[in-house]
């Protein structure tokens, strides 16, 4: 049977994002409505989130002679490339000590630079084809606010001193409050590689920059089976000599694809505009994009219209990856994560949020996102970007273009090309591990904030993870 779509109002309430984005979030055809002679194309592309239409861009500009189709079981930017906390940064999941290690230090040097060209790329793409985004390269600010958070702080950057490169820096306190007024701060350290962004207004406009290239996007249309030579979805089959899997969070729901990628919930809240007197108390003049040095990952942003998006992980793996949009809005992570920002700004106590929403993150067993393309049988995959997908997905899509018409590159060089993750535990293992470690960090910054020392079992953890 065949799902029953979703409305376009209910798009809207998806996220902050959704009902600022521009349009009506009117589902494109699917593929139900085409023709015989028209289920063949040379490229299919399953997911019409930022992997997939930045490698449809990339592919649709380098040959216009190709027939390259996305399908995408809800509307463009439906997942996480529409509900992210809008973060276009150069971070990647892997430390370079541990890349090095790896796969050599000249490797992980390349693969870093890689990531802050994405950023740049990204800005140039958006400026060259006027897409919309509310792209703002105001770089990130992240706090130190105890003993333990400032040592990192000044690990993270003796460690990008090491590998060559001038970024982050570290910050005093005095150079960290001007940019961001928190509570308790001790320093922090400060990247130019990032730029906030409006992300359902970039998806949704990428989409039709991709349609304007001759690219044909399937909504409404969701794949159950991806295998070499064609895809099967609930109105029939497509054939393609390449198919690409995009679909990040969601690729458990794919048959055989159960223990690829872990998805995890990472979950936001937004406030009403804020005025300009509380801005002026609370800084982020270059809408700098923000976080701090606990473990359990917080992130925030200003937006172009001046609110304060505010987001962090602590909702919990679900068994057997399951993926429902009731898990999307889990009140309790709310509620925390209004607790955090007052404390962290006490001058939002006051602070309207007017929006809530949330949405799964793909995680490798062993952190790594890859790319990649089996030429044997014309698979090709990207994904894994433990939420650091906004730029990382630009890398993929140029990537991928470049693996797709045999064009032998420096991206097709980088060590993340054709990297194959282990799969993750069978359940329950899986459901075990994966909350353990959140429980884990979760006690770590209770303990690291009593104690004033660094954590051992956030340390064990992380090795426990190869991170």
């Amino acid at each position: 049977m065949a799902a029953r779509p979703i409305s376009p109002p209910n798009y809207r309430a998806l996220s902050l994002w959704h009902e600022t984005a521009g349009d009506d979030l009117r589902p494109r055809p699917s593929l139900a409505g085409t023709l015989p002679g028209d289920r063949s194309v040379d490229v299919a592309i399953v997911g019409a989130g930022y992997t997939g239409l930045w490698t449809a861009y990339y592919l649709a500009q380098a040959d216009p002679s190709l027939r390259i189709a996305v399908l995408e079981s809800e509307i463009a930017g439906f997942g996480a490339s529409g509900r992210n906390g809008g973060w276009c940064s150069a971070l990647y999941p892997v430390s370079l000590s541990t890349m090095a290690r790896e796969v050599g230090r000249d490797a992980a040097i390349r693969q870093y630079r890689a990531m802050q060209d994405s950023v740049a790329e990204v800005g140039r793409v958006i400026d060259a084809d006027s897409l919309a985004a509310d792209f703002a390269m105001g770089g990130t600010i992240t706090l130190a606010r105890s003993e333990p958070q400032l040592r990192r702080a000044r690990e993270e950057v003796d460690e990008a001193r090491q590998f060559g490169f001038d970024a982050p820096r570290l910050l005093d306190t005095a150079a960290a409050a001007d940019r961001l007024a928190a509570t308790s701060i001790r320093g922090g350290t400060y990247t130019p590689h990032c730029a906030a962004i409006h992300p359902g207004k970039l998806a949704r406009s990428l989409a039709g920059r991709v349609e304007a290239l001759g690219v044909r996007i399937y909504e409404q249309t969701s794949v159950r089976d991806i295998r070499a030579g064609r895809l099967s979805t609930e109105h029939g089959q497509l054939r393609a000599e390449i198919v690409v899997r995009a679909t990040e969070g969601f690729t458990p729901r794919l048959h055989g694809q159960k223990r690829a990628l872990a998805p995890v919930y990472s979950l936001i809240i937004a406030t009403e505009p804020l005025p300009a007197t509380m801005w002026e108390q609370i800084g982020l003049r270059d809408r700098e994009t923000f976080a701090d040095f606990r473990h359990l990952i917080i992130y925030g942003q200003r937006t172009a219209d001046d609110r304060l998006v505010f987001g962090g992980r602590g909702a919990p793996y679900h068994f057997g990856s399951r993926i429902q949009a009731g898990y999307d809005r889990v009140p309790a992570v709310f509620e925390a994560l209004r607790r955090t920002l007052t404390e962290l700004l006490p001058v939002t106590t006051g602070a309207a949020v007017t929006h809530r929403w949330g949405g799964p993150l793909g995680i490798a067993r062993d952190w790594h996102c890859s790319v990649g393309l089996d030429r044997s049988t014309g698979l090709a995959w990207a994904g894994g970007y433990v939420g650091d997908g906004v730029s990382t997905t630009n890398l993929a899509g140029r990537t991928l273009a470049d693996l797709i018409l045999r064009r032998d590159t420096g991206l097709t060089e980088l060590p993340w090309v054709n990297h194959r993750s282990p799969s993750w535990e069978p359940e329950p293992l899986r459901w075990l591990g994966a909350n353990a470690g959140l429980r884990a960090m979760t006690w770590a910054d209770v303990a690291e904030q009593r104690h004033g020392r660094s954590s051992r079992l956030a340390s064990a953890v992380n090795h426990m993870l190869g991170r």
